[in-house]
């Protein structure tokens, strides 16, 4: 029986109708399965955080290859369904919690890891509407993972992936904390209902402090000072940068100027280093 069948079977037992509100749009490509779990680069020691398991079957590989997963699902059918499957398959490692991920203290995370010295990877499917919010939850987490490697509307892996002058507060927001990649583009068709958009699988490797340089800025900086400066920047994309900060901050002109910027820049021209040198300006 293949993936599709498997889901249906399921889907029909658990009296499931996959919710467009809820990103249901079961994944039932056995390849594409498999390069997920090769480009978390997994090892035995590490504890998976897999936000939207759905049926399990992800959840299943994980297990095999990893010291926990922590498994995070909001809808309360799929949670039966995964409870079955992981006491029918006896697989122990693996703790299912039903909630939205969303809600979830950091705090309580951050306490496991803490106490038994563990890595944090996360691995997700995550639905358009909250994308945006979850990888700031996690990426300005105090104990953040080492890495991340979700599945995403193409569109919005592009997004983040970009370079000026395309950039976006998304880019510029991830980009801040992590250098991402692009592994594969994934077709709508490898999807059950299948989706509007097609997809991609999207690695983000989180930046280490470890770096005398990162350390530095680390130290220095406020992230919310930063942030403000940003969305400033973005307010209206069609001003100039020096428009759009007028109000809020003196001379740009001048400081524009000063690091070798056209004072005519916008703000998706800029890249994450040319950010920190207008910021600089500022503290």
């Amino acid at each position: 029986m293949n993936l599709l069948e498997q889901t249906k079977k399921i889907c029909n037992k658990y009296n499931i109708k996959p919710a467009r509100s809820k990103g249901q749009n079961f994944l039932i490509n056995e390849s594409v399965y498999d390069e997920i779990i090769k480009s978390a680069d997994l090892k035995k020691d590490d504890v998976v955080l897999e936000v939207g398991p759905g049926l399990g079957f992800l959840t299943e590989k994980l297990a095999e290859k990893v010291k926990k997963v922590i498994a995070v699902e909001l809808d309360d059918k799929l949670v039966k369904v995964l409870q079955f499957r992981m006491t029918k398959y006896a697989i122990g490692n693996v703790k299912i919690i039903n909630e939205d991920v969303l809600k979830i203290q950091n705090s309580k995370l951050n306490y496991l890891l803490k106490i038994q010295n563990l890595k944090l990877k996360i691995v997700a499917n995550l639905p358009y509407n909250i994308t945006s919010i979850f990888l700031r939850k996690f990426l300005s987490a105090e104990i953040k993972p080492t890495s991340m490697v979700l599945m995403l509307q193409k569109e919005v892996a592009e997004r983040i992936c970009a370079k000026p002058p395309k950039m976006s507060l998304l880019s510029v927001s991830v980009q801040f904390y992590a250098n991402p990649k692009i592994i594969q583009n994934i077709s709508a068709n490898c999807f059950w209902p299948k989706p509007a958009v097609d997809s991609a699988i999207i690695k983000l490797n989180i930046k280490s402090p470890s770096g005398s340089q990162t350390t530095e800025w680390l130290n220095t900086i406020n992230e919310n000072d930063f942030f403000k400066l940003v969305k400033k920047g973005f307010s209206s994309r069609r001003k100039m940068l020096k428009n759009n900060l007028a109000n809020d901050y003196y001379n740009i002109e001048d400081k524009l100027k000063k690091n070798n910027f056209n004072p005519k820049i916008r703000a998706q021209e800029l890249s994450v280093d040319n950010w920190k040198k207008i910021f600089g300006e500022f503290i």
